[in-house]
Formats: structure tokens, sequence, C-alpha cells
């Protein structure tokens, strides 16, 4: 299997929320080693991450690189670090360094949009919907919503920080109506919308979704989305797009879709080099790779078993998934919604049933519409 080099990093800036979503994969789930890792990313550190990098892009010949910054809430970190952190990248990365900023938009006012426009640096904030559907889960630690300070936020990128505005994120509830939830993101004019599907697993599944049942809430949420977006793509729908490439013999761009290969490696606060800190919402050890930034290359990652198995498609997928008809499409979904507790990730997501009849709802719209053009 040819050697796939990382190209996104995700960098932990800072290890600490101001908020405390109950879905939230970093906190709420398997893994809690955040209790014992740094507030905070050092100088060091960063400027270890920043080499490393460096000699990952001249020993595959890269030409560009894509840096987040993500936590926690990033924006905890302060303006010094962060500014600190671009222009140490850029100083040390021989190619154009990308960044962009994932937040929960809490903390994102005026002045920080200013110093992101002049580090040009993207921003992406997440945001559930209407006030209802965010302040269900996006909450303080208090309890109380930050609907309010995401609106705020969104609306500063949407009318003065357009350059900088990557979009919004959304974690499906399917307790919410899907078009109001919708219609709600679309107030922000978001250049693109990220839906996810909340993080589970069989051993611990996501809300509503009964681990064998054939019942499929999230595809039935998701799909007269799609019916719209189709009809009307007034914006760009990260998910749809890539199914639609997919289905139709293309390549995705998004992990969890297709079976192209991920290119991401993550960095923790305290220089560990975790394989994706996703995989620890299914074990605490899932996502350990023993490596840290202070001694070793981005290439010894790129031989550990978990790095291998996410990138080597079909042959790293399940029986049941190699031998299904969409598997070029599903590619087995996220590999950390095919953990079951003693068997590890030989299986198909628990999602399995929602992805099926979402992507065989996409093939066969696209299917029409080619058969009535020839």
């Amino acid at each position: 299997m040819e050697t796939r080099p990382f190209r996104q990093f995700v960098v932990k800036v800072h290890s600490r929320c101001n908020l405390a979503c109950d879905y939230c994969y970093v906190y709420e789930l398997a893994d809690q080693g955040w209790r014992s890792r740094p507030r905070a990313m050092s100088a060091e550190v960063v400027a270890h991450t920043a080499e490393r990098v460096a000699r990952h892009v001249r020993a595959h010949g890269l030409s560009e690189v894509e840096v987040v910054l993500h936590g926690g809430e990033p924006l905890l970190a302060g303006r010094a670090a962060l500014v600190g952190l671009v222009e140490r990248f850029r100083a040390v990365v021989p190619v154009p360094v990308r960044f962009s900023v994932q937040t929960n938009g809490t903390l994102l006012d005026r002045d920080f949009l200013r110093l992101f426009a002049e580090l040009d640096v993207g921003v992406g904030v997440s945001v559930d919907g209407g006030r209802e559907a965010h302040d269900r889960h996006r909450v303080r630690p208090g309890g109380t919503g930050s609907w309010a300070a995401a609106r705020d936020a969104l609306r500063l990128l949407a009318d003065e920080f357009r350059a900088v505005y990557r979009g919004v994120l959304c974690v499906v509830d399917v307790n919410n109506d899907p078009h109001e939830v919708y219609r709600s993101l679309l107030d922000f004019s978001p250049p693109v919308v990220d839906f996810l599907l909340p993080h589970g697993n069989w051993t611990v599944p996501p809300p509503r979704r009964v681990a064998g049942s054939p019942v499929t809430p999230y595809a039935e949420w998701l799909i007269p989305l799609f019916d719209r977006w189709y009809d009307e793509p007034v914006t760009r729908v990260r998910l749809f797009e890539e199914l639609l490439n997919v289905v139709l013999g293309g390549r995705s761009r998004l992990e969890g879709v297709g079976l192209t290969p991920t290119a991401q490696v993550v960095v923790e606060t305290d220089g560990a080099i975790s394989a994706s800190d996703i995989l620890a919402s299914s074990e605490p050890a899932a996502a350990s790779t023993g490596l840290h930034v202070s001694r070793d290359d981005f290439d010894r990652a790129l031989a550990l078993p978990e790095v291998v198995a996410s990138a080597s498609g079909r042959a790293g997928l399940s029986a049941t998934c190699r031998a299904c008809s969409i598997v070029a499409a599903c590619g087995g979904g996220l590999r950390a919604h095919r953990f079951r507790a003693g068997s590890g990730f030989d299986h198909p997501s628990v999602y399995c049933p929602d992805l099926f009849c979402l992507i065989t709802h996409v093939r066969d719209r696209a299917a029409t519409d080619l058969a009535a053009l020839a």
C-alpha cells in the first residue's frame, strides 16, 4: 500500500473548554486524558510541532499543508499564543500553511476576528440550529445556554468578516425538526454547512440509534434536507457534496465518506501525537501512539497500526462492509463508530442502517437525473 503523508495537522492549542456540551467526544465519552494534560500548549511544544511539520513537508515534497487550531476551546489560549503559533509555523514550514480555527463562538468578538483576518486564519463555528436546538446541548458549566454569544459571533462573520468565514458545524439531533435547523443555519449565511452524526459505537450507541435495529432515524432526518438542498443548493453542505462525489465514482475529501484514506494527525497540548482524537471516544487508548513531537517525526505515525488501518481502504473494513453493495461510497463510516468493547473496530458502523438508507437515496436521485439526460 502506498504511504500517504499527512496533509492536515490538528493542533490542540488549549485542552479545556468554557462550555459543557453533553455530547462532547473530548469530555463526555470514554477518554479522560485531557485531565492530565496542560491547559495550554507551550511555546516549546509549538516550536517542536512546527519543526516536525516542516520535516514532513520536506520528506514528502508537499506543496502546502493545513493546520487546524482546535481544543477544547482554542480561543482560551489567548491572542498572543495564537499569534505566536501562526508566526512560528509560517517562519519554519517551507510551503504555504493554511490555518483555520474551530470555535464554539462564545469568545469570538470583533478583536479576535480582526486578528484572524490579519493572520489569514479561517474561522468555523459550532452551532446546532436556533436557540432551542442549540441550547439543548451546548450549555455553559452552570447550565445556561450559549446560543446568543454564538449568534453574535456568526453575525459578525456574515456581515463584516466574510473573508475568513469558513462555515458552521452542526451536530445532528433527531429530536429537532431538520428543516427548522437548516433554516436557522441559513440565517447566518454560511459558506459551508457541516452536519455531523453524534459520536457513539456498538457499546455506547448514539441517541435513538438502537444497536442492531433496522430503524433509521438519522437517515430520516438527513434525507429531507438532502432533497431540499439538491433541488435548491443555496449553500454548500459538505456531507451531501461528498456523498454525490462518491456515488458518481469520485473521491471523497471527507473523513467517514468513501474509501479515500485519511491524511490527518493530531497533536495534543502536551505534544503527544494522536492518530485521531475521535478514536478516543471509543476507549481511552484507541488514539494513543506513544509518540511525541519533541522526539518523533510524523513519519513514525504513518506506520502505526491504527493509521495503517484507517488508510487501507476496503482492506481495512469488516467482512460485512467488504461484501456490501455501497462500500465504495460508505467506506464503513467513521472508524470510531465501528467500535465494540472486547472486539475492537472490526465491525460496520453503528450507523450502518442509516448510512445505507441515506447513500442509496442519494445514489438513486443522481441516477434518475443522469438517466433523464441520456
